[in-house]
């Protein structure tokens, strides 16, 4: 039976409160703060934090060290312990201030759940992303069954996705009314849409397959003409159960509304791509596809930073440095082409090119013009 402490359970409803409504984290960032607790309290055989004592947190470091993965049966990964013991930094920190818990908790008390900085460095390194080919994705869409209204919509998130780099969560939560096919945009209105950061902004679909583009909008007229749906109607509805002929539930056609989690939209692509029989990419790395895609382009400096506002980034080296890693492969074929390039010497006088660095530079200056330009 797995024990617990109503002290420990009231004060953690009190800070749950704290990150939320002062600090402004959603549920999902506090469900995982609330992981970590619980899985310390486990450790401790939930003993009340006020009892807390750093030759606890020491025990606790050592355990993680030696946890394993259930899903993988692997030892957890050092970026994970990195989270955890943040958040138990954090909330002992807090802790520390309350009346009834900072006579037995010293704020330096919380710092015994750091990582050593040797293994901070390496549950922080960037390690190469699984990023789908714009051809796969290309072969995925040709692959999708399209017999039923249930396959023509998952066929058509997934070509969404691709035109759109969108989000999970604000592919869940689109209506109708965001989309506009004359102009070829869609609005992120944070209003209604999951979007990151509750930011708004408008999203043009890329061009980068005509195909995916089709398929999109004979989805959009199908919802509009034969299902006679409006502007405030789900842009991808979810899925309405029915009961078959053997008493069990199956699925029977569209919802009048949008899906209100995002695991139905990874099992949607993780199902056209086994289809396509190739490894599962989630949503989220057509981002990534996107911007190396870009990449490959002689794009102007007011191209890119469109771009970046295209995915809702606010800089334009956010986008190129969270998404626009170049592939190991293709590193080395670039370095390689490096000595074949007769005009490599020029490179620096493109204006692009010395835009682009002249961006960097004020933004690794705090983004005081002239500073360090020298360097």
């Amino acid at each position: 039976m797995t024990k617990y402490s109503a002290a420990n359970e009231r004060i953690k409803r009190e800070y749950f409160a704290y990150l939320k409504e002062a600090k402004g984290r959603d549920d999902a960032t506090i469900d995982g703060v609330a992981k970590s607790l619980a899985r310390f309290e486990e450790s401790t055989k939930a003993r009340e934090f006020k009892r807390f004592h750093r030759e606890q947190a020491k025990a606790f470091k050592a355990a993680l060290a030696k946890a394993v993965n259930v899903r993988t049966g692997e030892r957890i990964s050092k970026a994970t312990m990195n989270s955890t013991l943040r958040d138990l930094r954090a909330f002992f920190f807090w802790l520390a201030h309350l009346p009834g818990y900072k006579s037995h908790i010293a704020y330096a008390d919380a710092d015994y759940f750091n990582l050593s900085d040797k293994d901070v460095a390496v549950a922080r390194a960037k390690r190469e992303k699984r990023v789908p080919t714009l051809a796969q994705v290309r072969h995925v869409l040709s692959a999708m069954p399209s017999a039923t209204v249930l396959e023509r919509r998952d066929r058509a998130l997934v070509a969404f996705a691709a035109l759109s780099g969108a989000r999970v969560g604000a592919l869940a939560s689109f209506r109708l009314g965001h989309v506009n096919l004359a102009d070829g945009y869609v609005e992120q209105d944070a209003r209604v849409v999951r979007t990151k950061f509750a930011k708004t902004f408008r999203t043009y679909l890329m061009p980068i397959d005509d195909g995916a583009l089709a398929l999109f909008t004979e989805w959009v007229g199908e919802l509009e003409s034969e299902h006679h749906w409006g502007s405030d109607d789900p842009l991808f509805p979810a899925t309405e159960m029915g009961l078959g002929e053997d008493g069990g539930f199956r699925p029977a056609g569209l919802l009048r509304s949008g899906w209100s989690t995002t695991p139905p939209i990874n099992a949607v692509f993780r199902r056209a791509f086994e289809v396509a029989g190739l490894p599962y990419y989630n949503p989220h790395s057509f981002r990534d596809m996107l911007v190396r895609h870009a990449m490959t382009l002689n794009l102007s400096p007011e191209t890119m930073k469109s771009l970046a506002q295209n995915l809702g980034h606010a800089d334009v080296l956010t986008t190129f440095t969270s998404y626009g890693n170049v592939p190991v492969h293709r590193q080395g074929e670039l370095i390689r082409a490096m000595g074949q390039n007769s005009d490599a010497g020029d490179v620096l006088n493109d204006p692009n090119v010395r835009a682009l660095i002249a961006a960097i530079q004020a933004k690794g200056n705090g983004g005081l013009p002239g500073k360090g330009a020298g360097r």
